[in-house]
């Protein structure tokens, strides 16, 4: 393997938390529901029911592509020789490459996700911009350009220890 393209830091992370995963599945179950009371036992789901097209349409929609793409969510980071490579599936079809050059500083950074970048995801937020999954912590990039760029990670200090320009935490 090519020495700029070995991995020196790898890190997957998913949506995993209990909250999260309680609110996707509150519209699954009704929807699951509604469409065995509709369409398999014949006995409309409601007061004023939706056609059979329509509850299959919404079963189809929350009870298995939401959960679907829930379980599909995932922040991979990979320092390389070269560069850090950064992906969110399924936003991202490949890896968004940060040359080390572009790169003027980086340190690990304890944030508030909603406060400073609006959430969890591909954030925007008053600090700039952020890729983040879970937890508050993570590497604040600086380029040269004057941009800045927060990554969650769960291991903060790893990340830092692979990234040549880290200035510590």
């Amino acid at each position: 393997m090519d020495s700029h393209q070995r991995v020196l830091f790898r890190e997957e992370q998913k949506f995993n938390q209990l909250w999260l995963w309680v609110l996707v599945l509150v519209p699954v179950s009704i929807s699951w529901y509604a469409a065995i009371e509709q369409l398999v036992l014949k006995r409309p789901f409601g007061d004023n029911p939706a056609s059979d097209g329509g509850t299959l349409i919404v079963w189809i929609l929350f009870g298995i592509l939401l959960p679907l793409f829930m379980s599909s969510l995932r922040l991979v980071t990979e320092v390389r020789g070269d560069g850090l490579y950064v992906r969110f599936h399924p936003f991202h079809r490949s890896y968004r490459k940060f040359p080390f050059d572009s790169i003027r500083s980086c340190k690990v950074q304890t944030y508030r996700p909603v406060r400073d970048y609006g959430g969890w995801g591909i954030r925007y937020g008053i600090k700039g911009k952020s890729y983040n999954v879970s937890g508050n912590k993570g590497l604040l990039l600086e380029f040269v350009n004057g941009k800045k760029l927060l990554i969650g990670s769960q291991k903060p200090e790893e990340f830092a220890a692979s990234m040549p320009c880290s200035s510590g935490a």
